[in-house]
This record gives structure tokens, sequence and C-alpha cells, in this order.
């Protein structure tokens, strides 16, 4: 059998080929450096707080920085763990990263790639340096025809150096992408950079975000423990930005989540393969993304982010259904094994009873939820609508504001119109309530109770008016008489308003201007 050879192709599909979106080497690299903090912890060489990662950019000089402080890689192994490609010690189920195929994507996106790292008890610190120019040269070339094989191309832009570390406690691994390609701008814009760390990296939640220890408490109770790890972008932490503030396109409150709601998810042998949390709100609409960039539910593996918001939302029978949410899906089954684009998992037995199970709970609860939501929310704005349309008519009856009878008639119809439309969302509310089980059921007493806050507020301003309105007849009945004739027929009107009922009130008032 001939040698079988690897073409430089290999080293594109590896690099520049394999991702869509840029950013995705900073996940690649932390996943890495992940992976090795968990090593560090488990050797002893770190206690379960003190690892880090610091990711630091530079927009002026054009670099990338990104350490760690785990284990770092021994000098004898550092040539071999570095360019042998596919063929990490790493386990499946037991690494975040096992593929051996991420130390070299930031090839990809600059013009040289320097890789450091010293391991505790040497004192020596190992370089690599790759030309990722003549990387790319190399494969151009090989695609016009001139061929060379992978291991050309990593044997000619590669070279090692070494140097010495007077601290043998040292234990390091870096990596600084230098003179970044002008087409990837982007991975130095510091904003948009920890914006897709927010989600994408397995960072704790910010403080702010209530119901974090919720979610802690859940997962301790299910024996399982929700990976994070130190990360900072240039100095500053990085936290997942969940909050429960749900915003419109102008950057206004519309809603917000009043608690979470959790799901566990076990399979014929009665063992965990994923569990989720979902924020509960008033689900008034779809969450627009625009000043909303927690919304969807988020797959996560080992708390790193799988694709994006959107990975589940093929579950949902409706497109829409997965932008009600908030909330994340933590998948436990170590035989979910994500692809190597990491934007989904491999196709297995798993994934197609995982598929099925979070199909099931979406399309059979979780639209109920925000079906009731919309219908409950839908139905009393009609109502709503007729109360304040019924206040408007009576406030310019009282002001005697029509311009004539048929203009009267008009509005009074109208008042008539939306009384029925509110008549029949009354019917519509009993319906879904009585229909809603017990999780729609609490989504719907939180909107009640939030409403009848509402109501109180509106009830008391509707009075105001009305109130108003009558003060301003009497003003225009009083107008003949002194300022002090007027203020002691007010005076008496006020009395007679708080000493009977509403309609009794009315009647002596009318009666009074009458006289008057």
């Amino acid at each position: 059998m001939k040698d079988v050879i690897f073409g430089a192709h290999i080293l594109e599909i590896l690099t520049t080929g394999m991702y869509q979106d840029s950013k995705v080497i900073y996940r690649e690299y932390i996943q890495n450096s992940c992976d090795q903090i968990d090593k560090a912890v488990r050797d002893g060489i770190l206690k379960p707080d003190e690892g880090s990662i610091k990711i630091w950019l530079d927009r002026e000089k054009r670099t990338i920085a990104i350490e760690d402080n785990a284990t770092g890689i021994s000098a004898e192994e550092f040539q071999s763990t570095l360019l042998n490609i596919a063929d990490s010690n790493k386990k499946i189920g037991e690494s975040k990263g096992f593929r051996g195929i991420g130390r070299l994507c930031g090839l990809a996106y600059c013009k040289e790639l320097v890789i450091t790292s010293s391991s505790k008890g040497e004192n020596i610190v190992s370089i690599l340096v790759c030309d990722a120019q003549k990387m790319r040269r190399f494969i151009d070339e090989h695609a016009r025809g001139k061929k060379h094989t992978a291991n050309e191309v990593l044997q000619s832009i590669c070279r090692f150096e070494r140097k010495e570390e007077k601290n043998i406690d040292s234990h390091f691994f870096k990596v600084d992408l230098i003179d970044i390609n002008s087409e990837n701008t982007d991975l130095l814009d510091f904003q948009q950079v920890k914006d897709y760390l927010s989600f994408v990296a397995p960072a704790p939640y910010q403080s702010s975000f209530n119901y974090r220890k919720k979610i802690y408490k859940h997962a301790n109770d299910l024996g399982t423990i929700i990976d994070e790890y130190n990360i900072t972008l240039n100095g500053e932490p990085i936290f997942k930005k969940y909050t429960t503030v749900l915003k419109d396109v102008t950057d206004a409150k519309y809603d917000e989540i009043f608690d979470v709601h959790f799901k566990d998810f076990f399979n014929a042998d009665g063992i965990l393969f994923a569990w989720m949390w979902i924020g509960l709100s008033q689900f008034k609409k779809a969450i627009p993304p625009k000043n909303n960039p927690m919304r969807g539910l988020r797959l996560r593996k080992e708390n790193i982010q799988i694709g994006g918001e959107d990975s589940l939302q093929k579950l949902f029978k409706e497109n829409r259904g997965n932008s009600y949410f908030v909330g994340e899906v933590f998948a436990v089954d170590k035989e979910l094994i994500p692809n190597s684009q990491r934007d989904y998992f491999n196709e297995n037995r798993a994934r197609t009873d995982f598929e099925h199970e979070l199909k099931k709970y979406f399309n059979e609860e979780l639209q109920k939820v925000y079906y009731a939501g919309s219908d409950i929310n839908s139905a009393y704005k009609k109502i709503d609508s007729f109360e304040k349309k019924e206040t408007d008519f009576k406030v310019k009856e009282a002001n005697n504001t029509f311009v004539d009878d048929a203009h009267r008639k008009y509005e009074l119809k109208s008042v008539q119109d939306s009384k029925g439309e509110s008549e029949a969302a009354q019917i519509k509310i009993e319906k879904t309530k009585g229909k809603a089980d017990s999780l729609a059921q609490r989504v719907i007493s939180h909107i009640e109770a939030e409403r009848a806050k509402s109501v109180a507020k509106s009830v008391s301003s509707k009075s105001q008016a009305l109130e108003n309105a009558k003060l301003s007849r009497q003003r225009d009945k009083l107008s003949k008489y002194s300022k002090k004739e007027r203020n002691l027929i007010s005076k008496i009107l006020r009395i007679i308003s708080a000493t009977v009922d509403a309609e009794t009130a009315d009647k002596i008032t009318k009666k009074i201007e009458e006289e008057l």
C-alpha cells in the first residue's frame, strides 16, 4: 500500500475554511485553556478558583494575545503536541476539546502566529513561530497546480525556539496573533469580541441577574455543575449578559423575567442527558433581537455555547417559537458530541433521543405557554381599549365638547363596539385559563397580578379625569360669581362629594348647578 498523502488543502480546511465567523478562534483557544485548567486543578497545580484566561487586544498594533496559567506544555512534548494534527490525547466526554485541530486555527487570521509555553518544574520556555502568510502562499500554489503536502507546508512555515525560564514554578500557555489581516479587523473590536464571549464562553452569570443562584442550586440538586472560568478581555471580566429586563426596539422596557422554570430530561434508564432553564415573562410578543442579546434558548455543552441563539430553533414547530424565550439547555450526556464546527452535535442515537424529547417539550408545553401569554395580553388590550374609550366619552360628555349630536352618536357607537370586543375578550381569557396547565397558569397569574396594579392606577387617573371635567364645568357655571363666592360653592360641592355616594353626589351637584 502506498503512503497516504495529505495535501496542503487540509491546512486550509482546518484553518481558513473551518469556521464562518472569525471570532470562533476565541472559543477554540478558550476551550483548550479550560481543558488545561481542569487538568491543572486535578494535578494540584491550581486551586479550583485560581485558573485564569486573559485576552488582550491591541487595535493599533493589530495583535491579539490569549494566555492561561494552566499546565503549560513540557519542552519534550511541545513540538509534537502542537504540530501533530488531529492526534490529541484528550478523550471524548472528558474534555471540552478532543480533536486536536484548534491550536493552529489562528493561522487563518494573521500574518504570524506565535505560541509560547512553559511547564511547572522546568526552566525552559518553548516557542513556536508560524509564518501564516507563507502558509497561505503554499495553499494558493497548491490550488494552482504546484502540489505541496501538509507536512511539507508545516515544516516550511514553522520554527521552534527555546529560551531560559528563571522561575521553574512558572506554568502558562500563550498564543499571540501578530498583524491581524485587514479583512479580519472585527477580531480587534473590543465590544464585538466582548459581546461574543459573553454568551459563547464558559463564563459566570453577571451578579445583576437575579436568578443565577436558583440556576446554580438546580444544577447542584441534579448532581451536575456549570463549568465557569475567570476570563478577562483587556482586564475586564467576562460574564454571561443575562438580565431580567426585556426591551423593545426603542430601548424601552416592555416586559421582564419574573421567575425561572426548570425542565430535566432523562433517558429510558432514568439517567439525566440534558436540563434547561427558561425565563418566565408575560410573553407579550416575540423578543426583538435589538437590545436583547440574550434572547433565544441557547444550547451549551460544558457551558460552552453550541452554535448561536438559533441552534434549537428547528426543534420548534414555528420559527418564531424560540424567539419568545430566554434560557439555556445544558447537554450532559457524553454521547452528545459537538461537531468540528461546534454548531451542533454529531449524528448518533444520543442526538436523535435528545431532539425527540426536546421537540416534544417545546411543542407540547412551551408553545402553550407563549400562546397563553400572547392570548391573555391581547385580550386585556381590548378590555383596556374599551375602558379608555368609555372614560374619554364620559369626559367629553361632562365637558360638553361634542361638536353636535351626530358626533356624540358616532363616539357612542365606537364605545359600544369596543364594549362588544371587550366582552368577547373576557370570554377568551376564561377559556385560555381553563385550558392552561400549571406552567401557563403561573404566567397568567403573573399577568393578572401586574394588571391589577395597573388597573388601580388607571381607576385613579380616570376618576381624576372625570373630576377635573366636572370642576371645569362647574367653573364655567360659576364664572359670573366673585372669586370668594366661587370658592365657597366649590367647597360645598366637595363636601357633598366626600359625604355621599357618587351617584347621589352627581344628582345633588346637577340640581345645584340648575338653580345657580
